[in-house]
């Protein structure tokens, strides 16, 4: 090497990347994935719902969830408030049995490869991913 010569850099490759922009950052089977946007609703039906691009089952669930999340933290804060007329002492356990029948079931329906459609949210969720 001469004294006026700078020393060259070292050239790097770029290094490959092992998830392209068209795949998830995990690999995890749509039914399982469709089971999961309900386990921590609508929380876990966000987060499922921004992950996945693709899968038209799995995103049909995560918005059910998400609307099922909202409509059942709805009823339970207008149970709560009639409790102020008694008639939320009464209401309060059953909306929250009720609520917890109907997300084991929709965990047991997705985990089943099942599209269930509640009344008018599953319309709306079957809507939203179609667009």
């Amino acid at each position: 090497m001469e004294p006026n010569e700078q020393p060259q850099q070292e050239q790097t490759q770029p290094v490959p990347q092992n998830n392209p922009d068209n795949q998830k950052p995990y690999d995890i089977e749509p039914n399982i994935e469709a089971a999961l946007s309900y386990f921590l609703t609508p929380f876990s039906g966000i987060a499922v719902f921004i992950l996945e691009k693709e899968n038209k089952f799995v995103r049909f669930h995560a918005f059910q969830s998400i609307l099922f999340g909202v409509v059942a933290f709805g009823a339970w804060s207008i149970a709560s408030a009639l409790t102020a007329v008694l008639i939320g002492l009464i209401l309060i356990p059953i909306v929250q049995i009720a609520t917890l029948i109907l997300w084991f079931f929709l965990m047991y329906k997705a985990y089943k490869n099942e599209e269930y459609h509640l009344p008018l949210l599953g319309d709306i969720a079957k809507q939203q991913v179609n667009k």
